[in-house]
């Protein structure tokens, strides 16, 4: 073997420390890829706009426009009803349970992204569970693997599939269609199922979560768990008081006194016919004007209150049970928010963090696991596990779930459905079938489509250009388009090459299907530590060459590789979809190897058993 090049040595030592740094996180993985590229352009493994490349390679712009179809389709709560009414036929029986969330799991990934699948499904989840009287933890880790497991069936499931086609068709070789992942991907399924049916539910702990995160009761329950009717008031803006002409922002009701405002009754014009004037309900905004007669739906202490009534001269009453249940319309209601291990929010509080001007809600009340006392919402620094009563419109409660990182929205799943437009559902269904039609019949280009499928759920409404932006997940697409440099650059300078033939040499005399095996290990192995899109931008141009070599076609090959980068059940980290329900779950990494491993040696063996037929050597 000659020695390595001065420019591969470079290569590869780039490539350790960014292996280094993504396993140890002490950077966070797009901040890394990034210095990547800077480190290929600096070095001149790669010139400039080699480096750059991947931020204008089709399946970078593919996964950026697919993110906003997933997005529409959970904000027009559209996903809510399809699954909630696929689950509701599963009923208390624990087996029928776990089938039925496993096999509606993979039929959402296949064609949503694995984590929207699981943020979706999770409350509803929960709430089967304590209806089952069963630990979450008997169906949360099978929520994530069948995730993980349906994304392996179609095209657009996972960001590797499309990768591995997109070098299949930037090298002039056949590529995959939208439906050629499903026969291998399939049998996987039904594989992963039967597994967890006749053998993993033995291994699942049977423990409940020591954070309390299925408090999921309907808007009367919320309101009487917090107490509110308690410090519920109305206040009345009489002639003569100091906060008529001023907007809410400027009244200092909540930053100085601690009171927030809900919402506001206004007197309108006369009725025709009638004369009495009918009564508005406005949401509170910020920039919202304060008139004569207002009567402001307020939360917060009776001190607070009578503090604001006597400075702003103001009528104050309190607001009975009946009344308080007023908070849930089709515009606005209430929902608990969770606090996550790795939220940037802990350690402050609501008040400091400008949480109602930022995010556009209120916040109730506030539950600490453990706790007996009430807690003040506002002032409270906020720790992992506290839970949010927040109050404000559907649309600003739903896009706390684009904060994934921060909340996890609990709350009444139902109410939050209810509020969704079936106009607006009907469209994405509509923008969605097409969609997928359009795929199936190869009409354009998979990047042309998924663009014109975004844009479509903007323009019709289904999503709002903001909430576009938001829905995408700008650290996986910075991911994507900084690796794939890292790939051009291992081809490059040789070392793909020089891999591929290693492989070929100790495993080639063995034939193409231990060689097979051995990438399907090798990448099932890397993506247990890395990101399944980092895993297969490294070994598909390897898989490539390593079929050149041995003068078989490539796509077993790498199908195989791609679908081993998905097979990430061994650890709570190699997946988003695991880390998600780790705490909801109480789980440990112990549950996640014990269950997991076995399940990766089986879906390589079916891998192993079913490629060669499905695409024959």
């Amino acid at each position: 073997m000659n020695p390595l090049t001065p420019d591969q040595i470079i290569t590869l030592f780039i490539l350790a420390v960014a292996i280094l740094f993504f396993v140890t996180e002490w950077l966070r993985v797009d901040m890394v890829a990034l210095v990547v590229v800077l480190a290929l352009i600096l070095t001149n493994i790669l010139p400039l706009e080699d480096a750059l490349a991947g931020f204008s390679n089709p399946v970078v712009l593919t996964i950026a426009a697919l993110f906003v179809v997933g997005g529409a389709v959970r904000e027009t709560g559209l996903a809510d009803q399809l699954g909630r009414r696929l689950l509701k036929i599963a009923g208390d029986n624990p087996v029928r349970l776990t089938f039925v969330l496993m096999a509606a799991a993979a039929l959402f990934s296949s064609f949503l992204s694995d984590t929207g699948t699981v943020a979706v499904l999770l409350p509803t989840v929960i709430v089967l569970a304590r209806h089952a009287k069963l630990s979450p933890s008997r169906l949360l880790i099978p929520l994530s693997f069948a995730s993980l497991l349906g994304g392996a069936t179609t095209l657009i499931g996972t960001p590797p599939n499309l990768i591995v086609s997109n070098l299949l068709q930037e090298n002039g070789l056949s590529t995959f269609n939208f439906f050629s992942f499903t026969p291998l991907g399939i049998l996987l399924v039904i594989g992963g199922i039967a597994y967890v049916l006749l053998f993993g539910r033995r291994l699942l702990p049977d423990r409940e979560p020591s954070i309390p995160s299925q408090p999921v009761e309907n808007p009367a329950e919320l309101i009487d768990r917090y107490r509110l009717p308690g410090n519920l008031f109305h206040l009345r803006v009489r002639k003569g008081s100091g906060l008529i002409g001023r907007t809410l922002s400027g009244t200092g009701l909540r930053s100085e006194l601690g009171v927030s405002v809900l919402e506001i009754h206004r007197a309108g014009g006369p009725r025709p016919f009638i004369g009495r004037a009918e009564i508005q309900t406005l949401t509170a905004t910020p920039d919202l004007v304060i008139e004569a007669n207002d009567i402001l739906v307020a939360q917060g202490e009776p001190t607070s209150m009578t503090q604001a009534a006597t400075r702003w001269t103001l009528g104050a009453q309190p607001v009975d049970t009946e009344e308080s249940e007023e908070l849930i319309s089709q515009e606005a209601g209430i929902a608990e928010v969770l606090m996550r291990a790795q939220s940037s929010l802990l350690g402050k509080t609501v008040m400091a963090l400008r949480f109602g001007t930022i995010y556009g809600l209120n916040v109730l009340g506030l539950l600490r696991p453990g706790v007996e006392e009430d807690l003040d919402p506002l002032r409270t620094p906020l720790r992992f596990g506290d839970i949010l009563l927040v109050q404000g419109t559907w649309q600003n409660i739903q896009s706390l779930r684009a904060r994934r990182r921060d909340f996890v929205v609990l709350g009444q799943p139902e109410a939050l459905a209810s509020t969704a437009s079936w106009r607006g559902q009907a469209l994405a269904l509509f923008i969605l079938l097409a969609l997928l039609i359009s795929l199936i019949l190869d009409l354009l280009p998979l990047a042309a489509l998924s663009l014109l499928a975004a844009l479509l759920f903007v323009l019709t409404g289904c999503l709002s250009a903001d909430g576009a932006y938001q829905a995408v997940d700008w650290k996986s697409i910075v991911l994507v388009a900084s690796m794939l440099p890292m790939s051009t650059a291992l081809e490059s300078v040789g070392l793909v090459k020089i891999v591929s033939e290693g492989v070929t040499l100790w495993l080639g005399p063995y034939g193409p299907t231990a060689v097979l095996a051995a990438l399907f290990a090798i990448t099932s192995l890397f993506s247990q530590v890395l990101s399944n899109t980092a895993t297969t931008v490294l070994i598909a141009p390897i898989a490539l060459a390593s079929a050149i070599s041995l003068g078989v076609q490539p796509q077993a090959f790498l199908m195989a590789v791609a679908t081993a980068a998905s097979m990430a059940f061994a650890s709570p980290v190699a997946s988003p979809v695991n880390t998600l329900v780790m705490a909801a779950g109480d789980y440990r990494f112990s549950d996640y190897l014990q269950i997991g491993l076995p399940l990766i040696i089986l879906t390589l063996l079916i891998s192993i058993l079913a490629l060669p037929v499905i695409f024959p050597f």
